[in-house]
């Protein structure tokens, strides 16, 4: 019996796959110790939609063991013979090029023995001898399943039926290792040392950002630039790194080639898929309506075990959230002793009851960092009044505890400095490596950068030439001209990115913010209450500092404010605008500036909301005509000059 609590975002994916749904029914069945065959598929269908939309709540394993409950009351089951299909709600559904079926478990090297004595079966059923048979080994993906033809991206559906995400590609997706379109099957992930370095502070797991990058609502900014970076990927499964040997070699080296494959990609992976290579074999042993015959995925066992929680230490991260991690009675699991954990975030320790005394179910696979599968025994929670780092009063934000002082918390100031430059993106020169090496010398304030003269970065190891050019870095940052609310957004509080520093200047100076209450913010279309709280308590933390930095005399171009921003009678108003290639007339930004005051959304990617395309020099013909196929008016550059006059 699991316990089973579902967040409001669970609960929102689980409305939007089936308007009918009675959540506080759906928590019950998960509660329950016994289930009858159509409960136990409506348990496992909502199961699936939560995983494909990036926010699971019960592991593989447990679904899996579902499964296997319902084939033990009846094997002939139609649901065990359905693909789980990759949700996508309220999409119209298109027919696959072809069939996109599920893989067969294995969780057990006997289990893998067991399926290549069918594989040899069916070799002797048609004469193929055994020296001619193969396998082929590659890491098990985990992402989200999709199809290319060349033309349409298509999401796996039920294996027969899939929907159309071609938008995830005209939004910069790239197939992986430089790969053609077209190659087929394969899956949507996001390379791992990026996701860990970049995004784990900002989303839960992986595949809340493949869910992300195939949405139809406008991508997330921090997705976008994942896909830009070439993070964010399409695998074919005919590119991936594989092993293809003898069946017999295989097996010998079994454990060998597992974890050479497990480590093969800088891709999540849940396991290996063994596959035979003889076409006429996998002919002739065909597919059920669910899997391949000639093709099955070994899985990892998980190793448990029910640890005592002696305490909980607060940890604050360079972006403020403050991270809970569990110190455990040490316990040895899948051949490591485990002494301490990290719990994912606050909400799951004061929801679930953990603290001192505790009793959590620890688990690992082997090659995975161990996790609390769930708390068995609750206790009160062990929550933290103020930042462990500078003893300021922490705030909630959705799951997380964060410490609001971005400016003088020792745990945050480099990575608020690292956040102004690159916000500002007016100068170069300022980046994570001069940040560190300034900060290892006590420089933790962005006013204290704009004091340092060049004798000053030479004595911090820079070179004559190098401290120089960061000395005139800093005065050409204070001469050339920003906007307002980018300076504003360049000091990191919480809630308050460029979109809404942008609504509040609308309505209010820069300066005649930081008078501004909660209540009079909440007025401003845009603006909830706990935002609004939690803007207000962080303008107050930077107010000191903002200040100081403001007073060295930034060239800022103010926001029009809301009376002065009628556009209804400009060409632009309402259209939205993508810039492409090398102009003549001005930079790209300048472009993208004043396309906005003229009442134009810009955008970065070729969509079918795309209005204009507006194109300068070193534009290709592919990008041209896709965006015509879409509907969208390409313009060249004089034409979208002459345009708005």
């Amino acid at each position: 019996m699991l316990t089973v609590n579902l967040n409001n975002e669970q609960l929102e994916v689980l409305i939007k796959f089936d308007k009918e749904i009675n959540p506080n029914e759906l928590m019950s069945l998960f509660n329950q110790p016994k289930l009858d065959s159509e409960k136990l598929v409506q348990l496992l269908k909502a199961s699936n939609a939560l995983y494909r939309a990036g926010v699971q709540v019960i592991t593989d394993e447990q679904y899996d063991l579902y499964i296997s409950m319902l084939r033990d009351i009846n094997h002939l089951h139609p649901y065990l013979n359905q693909v789980e299909p990759e949700v996508l709600a309220e999409a119209k559904t298109v027919e696959l090029p072809q069939r996109m079926l599920s893989t067969e478990k294995a969780y057990s090297k006997e289990d893998i023995e067991k399926w290549l004595k069918r594989i040899l079966k069916a070799a002797q059923e048609i004469n193929i001898p055994e020296e001619e048979i193969e396998l082929r080994v590659t890491p098990k993906l985990d992402g989200y399943a999709a199809f290319d033809d060349g033309t349409t991206l298509y999401t796996r559906g039920d294996g027969y039926r899939g929907q159309d995400i071609t938008r995830a590609f005209d939004r910069g997706l790239k197939v992986a290792d430089n790969g053609e379109r077209g190659l087929g099957p394969g899956e949507i992930v996001i390379k791992k040392s990026y996701f860990d370095t970049v995004l784990s502070d900002i989303f839960e797991n992986s595949r809340n950002i493949q869910a992300a990058i195939i949405a139809e609502k406008k991508v997330d900014k921090n997705v976008q630039k994942a896909i830009d970076d070439g993070a964010c990927v399409f695998y074919p499964f005919a590119l991936i790194k594989n092993k293809t040997a003898h069946f017999s070699e295989i097996i010998s080296n079994f454990e060998t080639i597992v974890e050479e494959m497990w480590s093969a990609v800088d891709f999540d992976i849940d396991g290996v898929i063994l596959e035979a290579t003889h076409t006429t074999l996998k002919e002739h042993m065909g597919a059920t309506r669910k899997n391949h015959r000639w093709q099955i995925a070994f899985k990892v066992n998980e190793d448990s075990a029910e640890v005592e929680v002696l305490n909980i230490i607060p940890q604050t991260s360079r972006t403020g959230r403050i991270s809970p991690v569990a110190e455990l009675v040490p316990t040895k699991l899948s051949g490591a002793t485990i002494s301490r954990v990290t719990v994912h975030h606050y909400n799951m320790v004061k929801t679930n009851g953990v603290g001192p005394g505790a009793v959590v179910q620890l688990v690992r696979s082997g090659l995975v960092i161990p996790k609390i599968e769930k708390v068995i025994k609750k206790v009160e929670p062990q929550l933290p009044d103020s930042c462990p780092s500078c003893h300021s009063h922490l705030l909630w934000e959705s799951d997380h505890l964060i410490c609001p002082n971005k400016s003088d918390c020792p745990a945050q100031t480099e990575n608020t400095l690292i956040h102004f430059f690159k916000t500002l993106g007016n100068n170069d020169g300022f980046g994570p490596k001069v940040i560190e090496k300034l900060s290892n010398f006590g420089i933790k304030h962005i006013h204290q950068i704009y004091s340092i003269k060049v004798h000053q970065f030479a004595g911090y190891g820079f070179g004559d030439k190098t401290s120089q050019n960061l000395f005139d870095q800093l005065k050409a940052s204070r001469e050339i001209e920003i906007e307002d609310w980018r300076f504003l957004s360049a000091f990191g509080v919480s809630r308050l990115g460029g979109g809404n520093c942008e609504k509040l200047l609308q309505h209010h100076s820069i300066t005649q913010l930081f008078e501004l209450t909660a209540e009079e913010m909440v007025k401003i279309d845009g603006f909830a209450q706990l935002s609004a709280e939690a803007i207000v308590e962080g303008l107050v933390n930077i107010k000191e500092e903002f200040f100081k930095v403001y007073e060295l005399g930034f060239n800022l171009a103010e926001t029009p404010k809301g009376s002065e921003k009628d556009n209804s009678s400009s060409a632009m108003t309402g259209s939205v605008v993508v810039f492409t290639g090398s102009m003549q007339q001005g930079s790209r930004g300048d472009m993208e500036k004043y396309a906005k005051s003229l009442g134009a959304k810009v955008a970065k990617s070729v969509t079918g909301k795309t209005t204009y395309l507006v194109t300068g020099e070193k534009v290709g013909e592919t990008k041209i005509n896709a965006a015509k196929d879409k509907g969208v008016k390409v313009l060249t550059e004089q034409e979208y000059l002459n345009l708005i006059g």
